[in-house]
């Protein structure tokens, strides 16, 4: 159902900006390699703060909080 979101965002750019305007088509191997690159940053930002924290002493970790 992509058509649905195409006119709908058609419908609301023509009402803003007048009927001139259209959004561009975004090419499946972008919106791919955007989802990939922002997993792995996610993956490695999230993974490194929690390696840490796991081979921190529990009551040590506590004891500072």
């Amino acid at each position: 159902m992509p058509w649905l979101s195409s006119i709908t965002l058609d419908g609301m750019s023509a009402a803003v900006a007048g009927p001139g305007l259209s959004f561009g088509v975004v090419p499946w191997w972008a919106v791919a390699l955007a989802l990939l690159f922002s997993g792995r940053v996610g993956i490695v930002f999230g993974a490194m703060p929690a390696r840490q924290a796991a081979r921190l002493d529990p009551i040590g970790a506590l004891r500072y909080d």
